[in-house]
């Protein structure tokens, strides 16, 4: 860099950064002066992903929501440090210059992922990963019928019915015979359909 008057790289970042900030500006000042005023309780409102804001904020989360988050975002940005790793070690120059880098980042990699297993392995047994299992029970209510009663109920012997056979004698309460046609009542909406043009 000879020339005094020309920018240096910092110098660039530092405009475009103060470009940015005015563009910001400009638009929030812009959205302010010209959006229209007109409050009212609903707009003025809470408004969380379309729920209305009934009720007290002080609500009561599972801490399991936070442990499970945390050992996702744990374990997901530690796995990202395989992909540059990937990118160094794939390098041909470098395993060319020295027999042992390829060796050496295998091992080095190794001990990277074992010590995230083991991680996972520690989160599993201790118990972090299993969710809250609802205790299932029936339901109790409390009767004043005796089990006696129920138990004739469930042991009497009921005569059935063929179902088949009463269907096809009666049609809304008429007996019909097999040579009379039933009358289908019409649909209520008919479609109208234009032709085009």
């Amino acid at each position: 860099m000879d020339d005094p008057a020309q920018l240096s790289e910092y110098g660039k970042i530092l405009i475009i950064l103060l470009i940015g900030a005015l563009l910001v500006c400009a638009t929030i000042f812009l959205a302010r002066l010209i959006s229209p005023k007109k409050n009212n309780p609903i707009k003025s409102g809470t408004y969380e992903c379309g729920e209305e804001p009934i009720g007290s904020s002080w609500v009561q989360f599972n801490p399991r929501f936070y442990v499970i988050a945390l050992v996702f975002l744990l374990f997901d940005v530690e796995l990202i440090f395989i992909f540059p790793w990937a990118t160094v070690f794939g390098q041909s120059e470098y395993i060319a210059a020295d027999e042992r880098w390829g060796w050496f980042t295998m091992i080095e990699m190794g001990i990277f992922i074992g010590v995230l297993i083991l991680g996972l392995v520690f989160v599993w047994k201790r118990g972090d990963l299993e969710w809250v299992k609802p205790k299932v029970s029936l339901p109790k209510v409390p009767v004043y019928i005796p089990d006696s009663a129920y138990a004739s109920l469930n042991n009497k012997t009921y005569q059935l019915r063929d179902y088949v056979a009463v269907a096809d004698e009666t049609v809304v309460g008429e007996v019909v015979t097999a040579n009379e046609v039933v009358s289908v009542p019409k649909p209520a909406f008919k479609p109208r359909f234009k032709k085009p043009e």
